[in-house]
């Protein structure tokens, strides 16, 4: 084949594909310009509130020492489960043991003498008078009395459990010298756990607004510091009476059961409050921009002019922003191509089912 042959069905082949090649870049510039228009939908959603959080426990006690002396046993370990009337400490006794023993025999020997003036009173005609019987009657019960105190001092000797718990670290070994009053453990009771949290006084108002219904709905859950949620749930147990003027909080509390004692007093960790807000105004985020801190939206109106609208954003969730004020559900308002428009401008746009669009908002945000 000779060149010129050649150059011919060159140029013949490029000739053919131009006019593809214009073709594919109308497209493209076409597809640019494409505007979808759709309106806001009316739906109940859920909404999460999340707050950082210190649990306690519901009981959680200092256990001291009720009585002077040296520490003769202890029973129990650091850590170690205990139930109510447990002996966790004892302090030697044989002081106490020996006051005990002193005063009822003070005690026998006023019944004694009360008995004997009793039958000289009782004989005809009486050897002793009332009054003296009536004085070692009350002699008798001094001396019960003062029994008893040594009795309850002795048995201060035996450090018990108040209710079932976990004791702590011990702060005083076998063979120490204590004092009344001495720091011995401390003793959680993590059957049930206190998880305080900070709520905006604003969530306050709206909180004590909500029927007492809706609260029982409410989803209380917690989530632990390594990211995992504590799979018992949770309820409102207690709110503060007062508001913090530094930051304008209000204490709240919940309550959660630990049945397999994984939470202990002093962790940290997040409450999320799951409630329902039913018919709620919700857009897609995308569809939104922003201008001095300020969210906007292009609103198309019956004659297909845009205009620039003011939103006021009620709450934030994934891929939607649940609309306060400045929109409704009859309005319709630009979703793609928002660069492309300007205020004040008639635009031609396609409208999508806003359905069809919340449907898919994952596989198209921006």
């Amino acid at each position: 084949m000779k060149i010129s042959q050649i150059l011919a069905v060159i140029l013949a082949l490029i000739s053919l594909s131009l006019p593809a090649c214009g073709k594919r870049e109308d497209q493209t510039e076409s597809e640019d310009h494409k505007i979808v228009v759709t309106s806001p939908k009316a739906k109940d959603v859920i909404v999460t509130e999340r707050y950082v959080c210190q649990i306690h426990s519901r009981r959680h006690i200092k256990v001291r020492a009720m009585q002077n002396g040296y520490l003769e046993g202890i029973p129990v370990k650091e850590g170690q489960p205990v139930k109510k009337d447990q002996v966790m400490f004892k302090v030697v006794p044989i002081l106490y043991k020996a006051k005990w023993d002193a005063e009822l025999a003070e005690a026998q020997l006023a019944e004694l003498e009360l008995k004997n003036t009793q039958s000289l009173f009782n004989q005809k005609p009486p050897v002793v008078s009332a009054n003296e019987v009536a004085l070692y009657e009350a002699k008798l019960a001094k001396a019960k009395a003062k029994a008893k105190l040594a009795e309850a001092e002795f048995n201060f000797t035996e450090v018990r459990a108040p209710f079932d718990g976990i004791i702590d670290r011990q702060e005083e070994q076998h063979g120490s010298l204590i004092k009344e009053g001495d720091v011995l453990t401390t003793l959680s009771d993590n059957s049930l756990m206190w998880v305080y949290f900070n709520v905006p006084e604003a969530r306050y108002i709206e909180y004590n607004k909500t029927p007492a219904k809706e609260k029982e709905e409410q989803k209380i859950e917690l989530i632990l510091a390594d990211g995992s949620k504590f799979k018992e749930p949770g309820k409102i147990g207690a709110i503060g009476t007062r508001v913090n003027n530094e930051n304008g909080n209000v204490p709240f509390r919940a309550d959660f059961p630990n049945p397999d004692h994984l939470l202990r007093h002093g962790m940290t960790g997040s409450v999320l409050i799951h409630k329902t807000q039913k018919n709620a105004i919700v857009i897609p985020q995308r569809a939104t921009f922003e201008i001095l801190d300020k969210r906007y939206v292009y609103v198309v109106g019956k004659d297909d002019v845009v205009h620039q609208r003011e939103i006021k954003v009620q709450r934030e969730l994934e891929d939607i922003f649940v609309i306060k004020s400045g929109l409704g559900v009859d309005d319709r308002f630009v979703y793609e191509g928002i660069r492309q428009v300007r205020d004040g401008e008639k635009v031609e746009h396609e409208f999508h089912p806003v359905d069809q669009i919340l449907a898919h908002l994952k596989y198209h945000a921006e």
